[in-house]
C-alpha cells in the first residue's frame, strides 16, 4: 500500500494541493533506512551462517564444484602415472631393441630427464590451496610432454635409419678376414679369457686369431672407412681400424703391410693388408676384433657360417670392383 498522502489548503486557489516531502527530508529518510537495512541483512546472514551453522546456496554450489575439481585433478594424476609407466616401457624398448638393432647410441636417462631439476618452475602455485597436489601434477605433466617429445624424435631417427637397412647389412662385419682355403689356415685363438701365450697368466682376448701363410691377403669384413693405421711394438704391431658406421668397428692386427690409407672407403671383400707377425706375436696370423658401441664382442657371432668357399671368393671379387 502506498504511503499516506498529505494535502494542504491553498487559499489562493481555494483548493487542497498534494504536499511533496522536501529533499532534505527524503535524504534524511534514506540515511536512516539504508544503514538499518544493511545491519539487518548482516545480522540475518550472521545468524544464518554462524548461529545456525547453515550455508548459503552459492557457498554450497562452490563447495560442490571445488570437490569435483579436486577429484578430477586426482584422477588426472593417476592417469598421468599410468601414461608415464607406458612411456617408460617404450623408452626401454627403444634403447634396448630398436636403437640397438641399428647400431644407434642409446639415449641416456640424463637426456630424457633433462630440464626438471633446479629452481622452482611453478611459483604461482606455491600459495594455492592443495599446492602440493597442484605442483606434483603440473611437474608430472611437463615431464611426460618432454619425454614424449624426445621419444618421438628418437622414433623418427630409427625410422630414418631403418630405411637404410640395405646399407646396414653391407656394413655389418659378416665374413672372415682370411679365407678358410688360405694356405696354413687354422683357428688359433678364440674370443674370451685365456692364458697369455707370451706373458702367461689369464687375460682377456678381445678378438680371434686366424693363422695363415706370411703375406696372405687380409680382407675387409664389411663396407666402411679406414679410420686408423697404426704400429704398436709391444701390442698389436701394425694394425688397421675400419669404422663401418652404425656402431661397428673392426681391427686387423699383426699385419706385415697395409695396402690402404686412412680415410679410404673400402667394400666388404676388399684387400686391406698382408698377414704378418708384427708386434706381440708368436707367428704369422691376424688378430681380428669386432667392436660394437665401443665394446669388443665375439666376432664369431657375426660370421655367416653358411657361406661356401666359392661364394666367399665371389665376395672378394666384388670387393675389388
Amino acid at each position: 500500500m502506498a504511503g499516506k498522502r498529505r494535502y494542504k489548503y491553498n487559499p489562493g486557489t481555494l483548493s487542497y494541493e498534494l504536499q511533496k516531502p522536501s529533499l532534505r527530508l527524503s535524504l534524511l529518510r534514506v540515511l536512516i533506512v539504508l544503514p538499518i537495512s544493511i545491519v539487518v541483512a548482516i545480522g540475518y546472514y550472521m545468524l544464518y551462517t554462524e548461529g545456525l551453522k547453515l550455508k548459503t546456496p552459492k557457498t554450497l554450489r562452490l563447495e560442490r564444484e571445488y570437490k569435483e575439481a579436486l577429484s578430477n585433478l586426482e584422477l588426472i594424476g593417476k592417469k598421468l602415472e599410468q601414461s608415464e609407466k607406458k612411456l617408460e616401457v617404450l623408452q626401454v624398448r627403444d634403447n634396448m631393441i630398436y636403437r640397438n638393432m641399428f647400431g644407434m647410441e642409446q639415449i641416456p636417462p640424463e637426456v630424457r630427464d633433462a630440464g626438471f631439476g633446479g629452481s622452482n618452475r611453478y611459483p604461482y602455485l606455491e600459495y594455492s590451496e592443495n599446492a602440493d597436489l597442484l605442483l606434483s601434477t603440473a611437474l608430472q605433466f611437463d615431464k611426460i610432454i618432454k619425454k614424449a617429445f624426445i621419444q618421438s624424435k628418437s622414433f623418427d631417427d630409427v625410422e630414418r635409419v631403418a630405411g637404410q637397412a640395405g646399407e646396414v647389412a653391407k656394413c655389418i662385419p659378416s665374413i672372415l678376414p682370411l679365407p678358410e682355403d688360405t694356405k696354413n689356415f687354422r683357428w688359433s685363438g678364440a674370443f674370451g679369457y685365456r692364458i697369455d701365450p707370451i706373458y702367461g697368466g689369464i687375460r682377456m682376448h678381445e678378438g680371434i686369431d686366424l693363422t695363415g701363410a706370411l703375406n696372405s691377403p687380409v680382407y675387409a669384413t664389411g663396407d666402411g672407412k679406414i679410420e686408423a693405421i697404426r704400429y704398436e711394438y709391444n701390442g698389436y704391431g701394425r694394425y688397421i681400424m675400419i669404422d663401418h658406421g652404425f656402431g661397428y668397428k673392426t681391427r686387423y692386427a699383426h699385419l706385415n703391410k697395409a695396402v690402404v690409407y686412412e680415410g679410404q672407403l673400402v667394400k666388404r671383400g676388399e684387400c686391406i693388408g698382408m698377414l704378418g707377425s708384427t708386434g706381440k706375436s708368436t707367428g704369422p696370423h691376424v688378430h681380428y676384433e669386432v667392436i660394437y658401441m665401443g665394446r669388443p664382442v665375439n666376432p664369431y657371432n657375426y660370421f655367416n657360417n653358411n657361406i661356401a668357399t666359392d661364394d666367399y671368393h665371389a665376395v672378394i671379387l666384388g670387393g675389388r670392383q
